[in-house]
Formats: C-alpha cells, sequence, structure tokens
C-alpha cells in the first residue's frame, strides 16, 4: 500500500510521508529526561506534538533504561471539580499503562476520596515497585480546568518536591498548545495568589515546535515523488513554504489535495498553479483544522491582538502580554524580524479576514448579486474608480446597520468593521474570478491589498483618518506599495469615522500625482 499524506492524528512511517519527528525536538527532551527535568513542550495545534511524542516514547522503552507512558488528559477537560477530575486522571493513567503494557501495579488500593493526594500517593506506590525510572508525557495538559489543573500540578509539585527521599516520576512533560505561562494566566489574574508554593514552580524549561524549513518540505515531497514518480516542480515547493510558512498540517494538506484530487495523473507535475488550486479549494471546504483556529478568534484576548493587525496599528500592544504571547503560541501570528508581526502565514491571513466577514460577503451576494459582466470591467480591465464608487453607495446605505451588525456578531471587531466590509464588498471581485492579495503587519498603520486581474494589478491602501497627517502618510505608503507591486496607479482608501462630518463631506473620489505616479484618493 502507498503511504499518503496525513492530515488527521498522529504520523508513522509506515503509512504516511513525514519527516523524521525526533529531529524536531526530540534530542533536546532527551537531555532533559537525563536530568530529571519536568518541563514543557508547546506548540500550535496539529504541528506535530502527539507524533513526536509516540516517537520518543518508543525510542526511550526500545532503549530500556526507562519506562515511559504516553497520557492524553483530553478526556478530563471540562471537569472543573478536583475531587472528579483527579479521579479521572488516575483512571486515564491506569488504562494507558494496561494499553502500553507497561509494568500493571498501578493505582491498585488507591483512596479516591482523598483527591488533593491520590495522583500523587499513586505514583509514587507505582515508582517503588517497578523496576525502572518513570517517564510520563501528560499530552493536552493545557486542556484541564481550572480546579483540576491547579490539583494535578501541586500533586506533582509535592512528588518533585521529595522524590530525593520518596520514589516518583523521574521526568514530566506537559504538552499542549500554551506555555507554562498561560496556566497561570488561565487559573488566575497575576496579581493574586495560590496562597501556597507555586505548582509551577518545577518547570524547568518550555520547548517549541519548530515550522518546517524549504529543506524538510522538499525532503517530505520527495517521500512522495520516489514512490510514485509524479515530480513536484521546485517553484511549487517554493511557493507552498511562502504560503504556509511551513505549518506542517497545511505542507501536508495542500499537497493531498493535490495528488487526491486536482492531479491523479501521475505522469503529470505538480505545478504552482496546481497548489493554488488546492490552497483555494482548502479554504472554501473550512476543515476542521481552520475552523478550530478562527473559534478563537471569538475570544477577547485574541481579539485585542488580531483586530490592531488588522488595522496595521500595534502600538497599544505589550509585545510581553500574556495576551498577546497566547495569540501567538496559538499558531495565530508569527514575528517575522525584529518588531514585525504578521498572520503566521498567508493562508491564515486569509482565512482570518473571511473568518470574520463571510457574512457580510453572503449578505452582500443577496444585496448586490455580481451580473455576468459587471460594469466595472472594461475592456478585460477593472475600472476601479467604478468599484469604489459603488462601494461609497454601499456604505454610506449601509454602515451603521452592518457596524451594529458586526458589534453583535463577529465578537466586537468594532474598529475594523470598515476594513473587514471594505475586504467583503471585494470579494465579489475575487469570485468573479480575479485573486486578492492582502497584506497585514503590526505598526504599518495600514493594510495593504491587490486586486490581480488577467494581467494588471490594481495596489489598494486602507487606512483610519486620525489626524492631518493620514492622508500624507497614507499617499507615501501607497506609493511604496505601488513600487512593490510594479503599478503606475494605486488607490487610497480613507474611512473616516467622525459622526460629526457629513456624508457629502466624508465620500469624495480625486486624483492626486505622487512622485510621477497617479494615486486615487477615495474617501469613506
Amino acid at each position: 500500500m502507498l503511504r499518503y499524506f496525513n492530515i488527521a492524528g498522529p504520523c508513522n512511517f509506515v503509512e504516511h510521508y513525514m519527516i523524521d519527528s525526533l529531529k524536531r525536538g526530540g534530542h533536546e527532551m532527551l537531555d532533559l529526561i537525563e536530568q530529571k527535568q519536568y518541563f514543557v513542550l508547546h506548540a500550535a495545534r496539529q504541528s506535530g506534538k502527539t507524533t513526536l511524542l509516540w516517537d520518543l516514547a518508543d525510542k526511550i522503552n526500545t532503549e530500556s533504561k526507562y519506562h515511559t507512558l504516553y497520557c492524553s488528559l483530553e478526556g478530563i477537560q471540562g471537569i472543573t471539580d478536583p475531587k472528579d477530575g483527579i479521579p479521572a486522571i488516575v483512571f486515564s493513567i491506569k488504562n494507558d499503562i494496561k494499553k502500553q503494557r507497561l509494568p500493571q501495579d498501578f493505582s491498585e488500593n488507591a483512596d479516591f476520596n482523598d483527591y488533593a493526594n491520590v495522583l500523587n500517593v499513586s505514583l509514587c506506590e507505582y515508582c517503588k515497585v517497578i523496576d525502572k525510572p518513570l517517564v510520563i508525557f501528560f499530552d493536552e495538559a493545557d486542556c484541564l480546568s481550572n480546579g483540576t489543573l491547579i490539583s494535578f500540578l501541586r500533586q506533582l509539585r509535592s512528588g518533585y518536591a521529595s522524590r530525593a527521599r520518596v520514589p516518583f516520576v523521574h521526568s514530566i512533560a506537559l504538552v499542549g498548545m500554551r506555555n507554562i505561562r498561560d496556566y497561570k494566566a488561565k487559573i488566575r489574574p497575576e496579581s493574586e495568589t495560590l496562597g501556597s508554593a507555586s505548582p509551577f514552580n518545577i518547570i524547568s524549561e518550555a520547548l517549541t515546535l519548530s515550522t518546517f524549513t524549504f529543506d524538510e518540505i522538499s525532503e517530505l515531497y520527495s517521500q512522495y515523488t520516489n514512490e510514485t514518480n509524479q515530480i513536484i516542480e521546485k517553484e511549487t515547493i517554493q511557493y507552498i513554504y511562502e504560503q504556509t510558512d511551513g505549518q506542517p498540517w497545511l505542507v501536508n494538506a495542500i499537497m493531498r489535495e493535490c495528488v487526491t484530487n486536482i492531479c491523479k495523473n501521475k505522469n503529470t507535475p505538480i505545478t504552482q498553479e496546481m497548489a493554488r488550486k488546492a490552497i483555494d479549494t482548502l479554504i472554501l471546504k473550512r476543515p476542521t483544522h481552520f475552523d478550530s483556529l478562527m473559534e478563537r478568534l471569538k475570544e477577547p484576548r485574541v481579539r485585542s491582538i488580531i483586530e490592531p493587525l488588522i488595522l496595521g496599528e500595534g502600538i497599544s500592544i505589550d509585545f510581553r502580554s500574556d495576551d498577546y504571547l497566547y495569540t501567538r503560541d496559538l499558531g495565530l501570528i508569527k514575528e517575522f524580524g525584529k518588531g514585525v508581526i504578521k498572520p503566521a502565514n498567508p493562508i491564515y491571513a486569509e482565512i482570518i479576514i473571511r473568518a470574520l466577514n463571510y457574512s457580510l460577503q453572503e449578505n452582500i451576494k443577496l444585496e448586490r448579486p455580481t451580473d455576468d459582466l459587471p460594469k466595472y470591467i472594461v475592456n478585460n480591465k477593472i475600472d476601479m474608480n467604478i468599484l469604489l464608487k459603488e462601494f461609497q453607495i454601499f456604505w454610506r446605505e449601509n454602515s451603521e446597520i452592518w457596524i451594529t451588525r458586526y458589534n453583535d456578531t463577529f465578537y466586537q471587531y468594532i474598529e475594523a468593521a470598515p476594513h473587514l466590509v471594505l475586504q467583503a464588498f471585494l470579494q465579489r471581485v475575487i469570485n468573479g474570478g480575479a485573486k486578492l492579495t492582502r497584506e497585514m503587519a503590526l505598526g504599518k498603520k495600514r493594510i495593504d491589498l491587490c486586486i490581480e486581474y488577467l494581467d494588471n494589478k490594481y495596489p489598494i491602501e486602507i487606512k483610519i483618518l486620525r489626524n492631518e497627517k493620514t492622508i500624507k502618510d497614507g499617499l507615501e505608503q501607497t506609493y511604496e506599495y505601488m513600487e512593490k507591486c510594479g503599478s503606475s496607479h494605486g488607490w487610497l482608501v480613507i474611512f473616516d469615522r467622525d459622526s460629526d462630518k457629513s456624508w457629502d463631506e466624508k465620500l469624495y473620489i480625486r486624483s492626486e500625482i505622487y512622485k510621477e505616479k497617479t494615486i486615487t484618493v477615495v474617501g469613506a
């Protein structure tokens, strides 16, 4: 049976094309285990954590120096009361010990009425009777609810503190999406105390998994080529790397779509255009990977980071804050060089916007259906002035309704409403065969859009009117973006949120010559 690109669950070399997971962090974990450390492994969803844990557990058990147990705590999610949560953890450990064929003497005489100590006691008694030191990988540890999490960590800390005299677990990894710092934020505000020695101070390191490099993607895809003889063009690999920034699930999902649905003929090379089509298809399918990630946009702490990112205005964001670090750890954003914060990859940038303005798009379709040949298409070119005049009319008629609706439905993204409504309006152009590229980054003080239709590019800058310098700065920024796109004409859309101004003052279209290039300024 041929292997395949896996997008559901842990990978293994027998069934799946995969990168050696031990090279992605296994050696660091082995060093910490040798040092008897308790540590955290955190990374975004579907980035290879569980695959690494299983491979590492197999390697350690094969070498016979330790007993290594993999235990997922996902099933305990939502159990807030420790008198129920801790026994559930003990039972989960017991079941996993049985399934993984470790010595069976765990929690034989457990007293579950003593829920504040039963985990600690059970682990102590087990470590006394087994013939080798015990290593435990607690997967999905960050899904534990507050009361259960506190008791869980306290009992581990108690065993850790006394293990020089009383046998206890040799090394523990707490694994999930969140760093240990966010376990604290989840339980209590920073100003409060748990009233005892911190259960977090036993953690020595916080490791993470990096995304795939270009060379790793090439290695992954070469496994497929070697087995099927179907060529994947180098330009295609480069394009996928740029669009995914190496996110493992995306890298696998795009190629799976290419070879399974788009190009089944193994004699035909996989091209960049096929990869682009695969990405578009995945976005429209809205797989669980996207939905689970986009569900986070509802959280106020995530909104506090994503909304300034959409606006390009990050002056008020503290890059050391728990909210920022939490959003980064979820895999939604990434630092690209010093002080440059963007969506983690262009695909996530696209689905963030589409997730937030999806209902708007659907309503716009009903209110303003696109004709077979829209009036803004003239001689196979987009007349941007006609298109943006249409938007001005639409914005004047609907802005208050949309913003109010936005306030209720789209998780309080009030400041970003103009940007998202405009992009929902422009989606009609994309659906008509054009392509829209979005560039978002904190601190840019605008958002860059570029519509591509046939052989022409139409760069657009979006800004909120803040002061008298807004338009001046916007002209320079539009010019810079036009240079990047290779265009001689650009459009600068200025949203004026001043409720005291009339619509006649806000709505205008005028052309300006800036550094010998034409820039059309559009008021909204």
